[in-house]
């Protein structure tokens, strides 16, 4: 079976997630099938800060090309994934 594709993909950081990771915006290289998959991968390459941040129990949403989805939603290259905490209003 071979290797899955590589895709470039832009992930765009919000709120506590952008202060954790230390930026707001990159471009990263993927081998990430799934919105989720993509999360956890940033978990394990981008540190401590990255895994706290993004953590499987922490309550992050994540938007695909802009649209709200779920970690099983599949990304390809040139995609754009978010990542950021509920928000609240009042």
């Amino acid at each position: 079976m071979s290797e899955p594709a590589l895709n470039e993909v832009t992930v765009l950081y919000f709120a506590s997630i952008r202060e954790a990771l230390g930026t707001g915006r990159e471009s990263l290289q993927t081998r990430a099938a799934t919105v989720g998959a993509l999360r956890e991968e940033i978990m394990q390459s981008k540190g401590e800060a990255a895994a706290a941040a993004l953590a499987p129990n922490k309550a992050v949403r994540m938007a695909l090309n802009q649209l709200m989805c779920k970690g099983d939603a599949p990304i390809q290259s040139g995609d754009e994934i978010a990542f950021f905490p509920p928000v609240t209003g009042g």
